[in-house]
């Protein structure tokens, strides 16, 4: 286990790592979740098998400290995930970004480009303000003290299923609902807009289960390569293993 120093109270971002090959491979979970748990048992597939690879959990998740005077942004996750580059001397990454994950990883490039050469975005969120149904709108609906103190994580955790509690429940309630709030506030410019500006490789992964990738046409305008999985919805790394790990491989 790695970690590098996130804010000035000496709250500390940390990750596994597997030696390989560079450039260096970075996996980002989603709001909730945990990068080993999502990602490890893709970058272990032998199309992907020995790239170095780091799996980052974001400030509040998985084995990262959770400070309870972090804003918990999108910019600030992106920071902390830049601190952990840094300390572990990566550049020209490329970051394999879930859900939230994947926002952040947009933030990164945008804001860091020496640290990223290649995004794949699984479902990332590009667009503040997303649907109720979503799980961070959910989370968000409530205000930060009844989701922290009053039942409301509790009651988030007994509707989520079983996948996504199982690391949710190991999230810091505090974190978990100011990063639900950060990503329905979005960053400015959009996330989207964002993404449509970088020079990288990019490309969006879409759970066919999960119906049409609101703006496909414009994210393709502007070189954004969009591959649909099948058989998948929004955990593509869990619904078809050997289509996610085939897109990460650059394969068609």
């Amino acid at each position: 286990m790695r970690e590098a120093q996130f804010d000035a109270g000496g709250s500390h971002v940390r990750w596994t790592e597997v030696d390989g090959a560079e450039p260096a491979r970075v996996y980002v979970h989603g709001l909730g979740a945990a990068s080993t748990v999502y990602h490890a048992h893709i970058a272990a597939r032998p199309e992907l098998a020995g790239r170095r690879s780091l799996f980052v959990d974001l400030p509040g998740h998985g084995i990262s400290d959770r400070p309870g005077d972090f804003g918990y942004t999108l910019e600030d996750h992106a920071d902390a995930l830049a601190a952990a580059l840094d300390a572990a001397r990566v550049t020209g990454a490329e970051v394999v970004g879930h859900s939230m994950g994947g926002s952040v990883a947009i933030v990164l490039a945008h804001r860091r480009p020496d640290l990223v050469a290649r995004l794949v975005l699984t479902e990332a969120n590009l667009d503040p303000m997303p649907p109720v149904t979503a799980g961070s709108s959910g989370i968000a609906g409530y205000e930060e003290e009844d989701f922290v103190s009053s039942g409301g994580h509790a009651r988030v955790l007994e509707k989520v299923g079983s996948t996504w509690a199982a690391t949710m429940r190991l999230a810091d309630p505090l974190a978990l609902h100011r990063s639900a709030t950060g990503l329905i506030k979005g960053t400015q410019p959009t996330m989207r807009r964002m993404l449509t500006d970088l020079a990288v490789d990019r490309v969006y992964v879409q759970g066919a289960l999960s119906g049409e990738l609101s703006g496909e046409d414009d994210l393709v305008a502007a070189g954004v390569r969009v591959v649909t999985v099948p058989d998948a919805g929004h955990n593509v790394m869990f619904d078809n293993p050997a289509a996610f790990a085939a897109v990460i491989a650059g394969r068609p």
